[in-house]
């Protein structure tokens, strides 16, 4: 049996396919294969497919509109490994990552794993600004793989592993459209099986190539938030929250213009001392102020969209009793 299969979901964007399987052709470990699922209208990433052919054990599947749930789950069918790593398509993977994850699996008897992701140099000015809003202490509370922790550490699904034994125990992906990785380290938990971060495990996750597309992907994560409280209640923890509470203090900040200036005065402080707070931490570790203006604008961005997507979806499929969050996922076999 392989030691590793690498199962990777892809829907169009060619340049970045390129980009990931550049870098997974470079590991050092060399016990694995890579399924990619395609899910794209077109074929258009066949010709980035057969450049690889040669220089990776690689399988590729294509089935028109599948979704990323499904195709993670229709690549474990087909998986050989014993271990079935999940990584986004838009992530660039160092040359030490599987030799990494497979140094910690020797020394420590986990069934599932996760890594950090950081900025590459090589990033754009905004995607240095998303990745702070997105794993800053002062935007996210710093909970997205920040220190290590073996027992209840949340699976993220850019970067994160799962042996096959507990994949197929609890049935894989449930088939949620937002936060489905978050929904598959809930219920490895309370089947009773354990997670573990690995700090040297890190990805270079490129996220979202402009701020339109990141307000867009926030807002269904603060969706997804209230879709994962419905199946498990103790998904909804404070620090969730904060966004939603931050865009309500805003909305009443500005009203208060209506009402008395000098309250305005007072609570608009508190608001410019957080975003200045922000702008000197982001200027800091970047060591460059475009960098650290930039990362306020995403901050905002993520607050507003996170915090309105939670509270709009908290109104309709909790004060309401509308809508759901399944789509129909693939039946598992193992």
């Amino acid at each position: 049996m392989l030691r590793f299969s690498i199962i990777v979901p892809v829907f169009n964007r060619p340049d970045e396919v390129n980009e990931f399987l550049e870098s997974i052709s470079k590991q050092e470990f060399r016990d694995f294969e890579l399924i990619m699922v395609d899910g794209s209208p077109t074929e258009i990433l066949q010709p980035v497919i057969e450049k690889y052919k040669d220089q990776l054990p690689l399988n590729y599947i294509y089935v028109k509109g599948l979704g990323a749930s499904e195709s993670r789950n229709l690549g474990c069918e087909k998986a050989l490994g014993e271990y079935l790593v999940f990584i986004d398509s838009d992530c660039i993977v160092p040359e030490t990552y599987l030799a990494q994850v497979n140094k910690f699996l020797l020394e420590n008897k986990v069934d599932g794993f996760g890594g950090p992701d950081r900025a590459s140099d090589s990033f754009t000015p905004a995607q240095k600004a998303i990745n702070y809003a997105m794993t800053s202490l002062f935007t996210t509370g710093g909970i997205r793989g920040k220190k290590k922790h073996i027992g209840k550490f949340q699976l993220r699904g850019f970067n994160m592993g799962v042996s096959r034994e507990s994949f197929f125990a609890i049935g894989g992906f449930s088939g949620m459209q937002v936060a489905e990785d978050i929904d598959l380290s809930m219920r490895l938990h309370k089947a009773g099986f354990t997670t573990a971060l690995i700090p040297d495990a890190f990805v270079y996750h490129k996220r979202k190539t402009n701020f339109k597309k990141f307000h867009k992907q926030l807002f269904m994560h603060g969706k997804g938030r209230i879709d994962l409280y419905l199946r498990h209640k103790d998904a909804l923890k404070l620090v969730h929250l904060f966004p939603t509470f931050f865009d309500v203090y805003l909305v009443i900040t500005f009203l208060t213009i209506f009402i008395k200036p000098e309250i305005f005065i007072c609570f608009f402080s508190l608001i410019a001392f957080y975003f200045l707070l922000l702008l000197f931490h982001a200027t800091w570790l970047n060591k460059k102020i475009s960098v650290g203006l930039l990362s306020t604008i995403a901050s905002f961005i993520m607050l507003w969209a996170y915090g309105n997507g939670l509270l709009i979806n908290f109104i309709k499929r909790i004060i309401l009793k509308k809508g759901s969050d399944s789509k129909k996922s693939v039946i598992l076999k193992n």
